[in-house]
């Protein structure tokens, strides 16, 4: 099994540097454009399923990136984004100090007021890479998983047997970065982490939230 896990593509509200969280923003028209340039890059890789977070913008990145190739994709709830409650909509510095901690210091993040714990992220994601990396059905298959930033560093915390505090370690994937792992008997490795298959001046702004 050989599985490309990709961050969706820009939105307007990456562009503002607000924070999504669930809230369910479509890609803007330069994160069509990079999903466009991955697809190309990946035009030789033969996929054979695909899952997505429900959310629309890591769904038209799973849709763009398999355009004619005839392939279903699936809708996956635990590869959903980080639930940022009420302050979803709000830009980082207009939010209180336990959102600073979540980028700063994870360690002394707090769910509260509709927010989602770092162990619970970390929950649904080992739930999900342990039911898919063990499922026969796709043992020999190529996959496509469209997710978002701060999930998909929780999977990269999972894979790599991370805990809390290093929840930002490895940073934040840009829009349309990937990293693929192989799975072979059950055991993941990674591959490839954090790579972009177009120039970086393809992408208009860029993310903002400081590699660590």
């Amino acid at each position: 099994m050989k599985v490309y896990f990709v961050r969706h593509g820009e939105t307007d509200w990456n562009k503002a540097g607000r924070l999504q969280g669930r809230t369910d923003i479509p890609l803007n028209e330069n994160g069509r454009r990079v999903a466009e340039l991955t697809r190309e890059g990946l035009k030789g890789v033969a996929f054979d399923t695909a899952f997505t977070s429900p959310l629309v913008r890591a769904r038209e990145t799973a849709e763009i990136i398999l355009e004619g190739r005839g392939i279903e994709i699936q809708d996956e709830e635990r590869v959903i984004e980080v639930a940022f409650g009420k302050y979803e909509g709000a830009k980082k510095n207009e939010a209180d100090e336990n959102i600073e901690y979540f980028f700063r210091k994870p360690e002394c993040y707090r769910a509260k007021d509709g927010l989602e714990s770092i162990e619970e992220i970390f929950a649904r994601e080992k739930a999900f890479l342990e039911e898919l990396f063990h499922d026969e059905k796709y043992k020999e298959s190529t996959i496509l998983v469209a997710t978002h930033g701060a999930a998909l560093s929780g999977i990269i915390c999972v894979l790599k047997g991370y805990e809390v505090k290093d929840f930002w370690k490895d940073g934040l994937h840009k829009n349309c970065g990937m990293t693929i792992v192989e799975v072979t008997d059950g055991k993941p490795t990674i591959l490839q982490q954090g790579i972009i298959l177009y120039e970086e001046d393809a992408v208009a702004n860029p993310t903002w939230v400081d590699k660590k």
